[in-house]
């Protein structure tokens, strides 16, 4: 077992030495698992925060939709990767909450648009804020550069990976 810089404890490989490529990539996936582990958790905080009643899992429909404005639950199903069943029972809950509004789709009848409704934007907009704020507070030690630059290489770690 070796520790890293986080206090966490990891196995060694075996057959993988101190270096190379094969070691940049262990670093890699120790480095995401530890940062996915910490988005999980404030994820759920956030969506605490947006409504007390919100499954964590919403939060990123939520944001979805105040990014790109109305959509078909298709294209959200599609963009976060779950099937239209999950979906239809995932905005039931937001609308029930009364974060998100339905309405049919102008360009085709048979379906429908979801958007959110005042409410809802009113209160992602809060979480979304004093999320900024944190990673402002967190990060006001990097130069902007730095920032922008890890912005730009999870922009192509994540394009990477919808292939």
């Amino acid at each position: 077992m070796r520790e890293d810089s986080h206090g966490e404890e990891w196995p060694v490989e075996p057959g993988i030495s101190g270096g190379g490529a094969d070691q940049e990539f262990l670093s890699l996936e120790r480095e995401l698992t530890v940062f996915l582990r910490r988005a999980r958790a404030s994820q759920g905080e956030m969506a605490r925060e947006v409504h007390p009643d919100l499954e964590s899992a919403a939060y990123g429909l939520l944001v979805r939709l105040d990014e790109c404005g109305r959509q078909r639950a298709t294209a959200l199903a599609a963009y976060i990767g779950v099937g239209k069943a999950t979906m239809s029972r995932q905005l039931r809950a937001l609308e029930d909450l009364g974060l998100v509004a339905r309405e049919p789709d102008p360009a085709d009848g048979r379906a429908w648009l979801v958007h959110l409704t005042e409410e809802g934007r009113s209160r992602v907009g809060r979480v979304r804020e004093a999320r900024r704020a944190r990673y402002v507070r967190q990060l006001a030690h990097w130069d902007q550069r730095e920032v922008a630059e890890l912005a730009r290489l999870l922009n192509q770690l994540n394009r990477g990976m919808e292939k």
